[in-house]
C-alpha cells in the first residue's frame, strides 16, 4: 500500500518531524504528515496578522461567496473518495461519512446564505428621539475580527472543519486550522480545496503542532483575536484560560444526552432511533443518546429492544458499505470502555447484550439497566458504544 506524506499548508515554513496516521480499524499506516515546532506556528500566525492588517488584502464579500461556491461544486465531486478517506482515518462507516461529507456542503451553503443576507451587514440606529440625537445618523458595520486559530476533534473530520474554516473566510478573517492529530487528513484535502477556489494560501493554513507547548503559544500569543475550540471541557477550558485579552472564543464540548421515554411512547418508532443513536460511530459523539429513562411499565422491554437492535448491526471496517459500527479511536479507548461497563456490572447494572470486544479496536454493542448513579458510565461522557437505560416511575424524577 503507497503511504503518501503530506506537508503542513502553510503561507512559508516547513515540517521539522512527520507523525504516522494509522487506521483506527486495522492500525496499518495510511499516510504520514509533518508537524511544526514553535518557530514555524508562530511564523504562521504572523503571516496571517500581517494580511489581516494589510487593507488592500482583504476579501471583497463577492470574492469569499465565489470560493465558497467553488468549494461546494468540488466536495460535491470528490464526496465519495473524500468519504473513504474520512471513514478510513476517523472509523466513522462509509455510509455516514457520506452523510458527512453532505453535512459539510451544507455546513458552508450556510455560511453563503448568511454573506447574502441582511444579517452580514450593520444596522441602523434608530436616532431622531431626543433633541441631542436629531439631524444625526448613527449605523454600525460588521468588519473582520481578526486572526482565527482553530483547534478541531476526531469524530467528524470533515465536517467539523468546515464548521470552523468556513465562517472565518465568510467574516474575512484569516484562520489557523489544527485538526486532530490521528483525523488530519480530511482536514488539508478540504483546505486544499479552498486553494484550488482561489483562497490565497496566508488566508487559510492548516497544521500540526510538535507538543502541547506549540499549540499553547498559538493560541496565548495577542496577535490571534478569536479561538475555536471543539473537544473535551477539560481541554477546552484550560486553553480558554490563556487567550490574550480581548480574544474570543467559542467553545464545543461534550454531552452525556438523555432521552425520556414515557409510558405511552411510540417504541416501534422510536427505539431503532434511539439505538442508531446511541451506536452511531461507535458512541464517539457528543450528542450519542448515552442515557434512556424509560417509564419501569416499559423499562425492561426497552432494554430488550434496543439489544436487539444493536446485536443486529454490523460491525467491521469502516471503509465497506455495510458495516454499520465501526472501531473506536484508539485501542486505549476499547480498554476504557471495557472498564467502564465491567465496573458497571460490577456496582449492580445488569448487562443486557454486549460487554465484550469485538477485536483489539472495536467494541460490542452494548445495553446496561440500571447502573448505579455513582457509575462512569452514569456520570461521565461515555463515547463509547453503550446504551445505559434507567428505570423511573416519577416523571419529575427523571426530569
Amino acid at each position: 500500500m503507497d503511504i503518501k506524506t503530506i506537508e503542513p499548508l502553510l503561507a512559508d515554513g516547513k515540517a521539522c518531524d512527520y507523525i504516522e496516521v494509522v487506521s483506527p480499524w486495522d492500525e496499518q499506516t495510511i499516510a504520514r504528515v509533518g508537524v511544526v515546532n514553535t518557530d514555524t506556528a508562530l511564523g504562521a500566525l504572523e503571516h496571517a496578522h500581517k494580511t489581516f492588517r494589510d487593507r488592500n488584502a482583504q476579501l471583497p464579500r463577492a470574492q469569499r461567496i465565489e470560493i465558497l461556491e467553488k468549494v461546494c461544486s468540488l466536495l460535491d465531486v470528490r464526496k465519495d473518495e473524500l468519504a473513504i478517506q474520512a471513514a478510513a482515518e476517523g472509523g466513522k462507516p462509509l455510509i455516514d461519512s457520506k452523510v458527512e461529507l453532505d453535512r459539510a456542503v451544507v455546513s458552508l451553503q450556510s455560511c453563503i446564505d448568511y454573506l447574502r443576507s441582511t444579517d452580514a451587514d450593520g444596522r441602523r440606529i434608530t436616532m431622531d428621539v431626543n433633541a441631542a440625537s436629531r439631524e444625526h445618523i448613527a449605523f454600525t458595520i460588521k468588519e473582520p475580527r481578526g486572526v482565527v486559530v482553530a483547534f478541531s476533534a476526531f469524530n467528524h473530520p470533515m465536517n467539523l472543519i468546515a464548521h470552523q474554516i468556513g465562517p472565518a473566510i465568510a467574516a474575512g478573517c484569516p484562520v489557523i486550522v489544527k485538526p486532530a492529530a490521528v483525523t488530519p487528513l480530511s482536514c488539508f484535502s478540504l483546505v486544499e480545496l479552498f486553494y484550488q477556489a482561489g483562497l490565497p494560501q496566508v488566508y487559510c493554513q492548516a497544521l500540526l503542532t510538535k507538543d502541547h507547548e506549540t499549540s499553547n503559544k498559538l493560541v496565548s500569543d495577542p496577535r490571534m483575536s478569536f479561538f475555536s475550540f471543539i473537544g473535551s471541557a477539560k481541554v477546552g477550558w484550560s486553553l480558554r484560560a490563556k487567550l490574550p485579552a480581548g480574544a474570543g472564543c467559542a467553545l464545543e464540548h461534550g454531552g452525556a444526552a438523555p432521552v425520556i421515554i414515557t409510558d405511552d411512547a411510540d417504541l416501534d418508532d422510536n427505539l431503532p432511533r434511539l439505538a442508531k443513536g446511541g451506536f452511531y460511530h461507535a458512541g464517539q459523539v457528543c450528542v450519542s443518546v448515552q442515557r434512556v429513562y424509560a417509564h419501569s411499565s416499559i423499562a425492561d422491554k426497552v432494554a430488550e429492544r434496543l439489544a436487539e437492535l444493536g446485536r443486529a448491526m454490523k460491525i467491521g471496517d469502516p471503509t465497506e458499505a455495510d458495516t454499520e459500527v465501526g472501531p473506536l479511536i484508539k485501542r486505549s479507548e476499547v480498554d476504557r470502555v471495557e472498564r467502564w461497563v465491567e465496573n458497571a456490572v460490577a456496582g449492580g447494572a445488569q448487562l443486557i447484550c454486549g460487554g465484550r470486544r469485538f477485536s483489539d479496536t472495536a467494541y460490542e454493542c452494548t445495553v446496561l439497566l440500571n447502573p448505579s448513579d455513582s457509575s462512569e458510565v452514569s456520570c461521565e461522557e461515555l463515547f463509547g458504544p453503550v446504551i445505559c437505560v434507567y428505570a423511573y416511575d416519577d416523571i419529575d424524577d427523571a426530569l
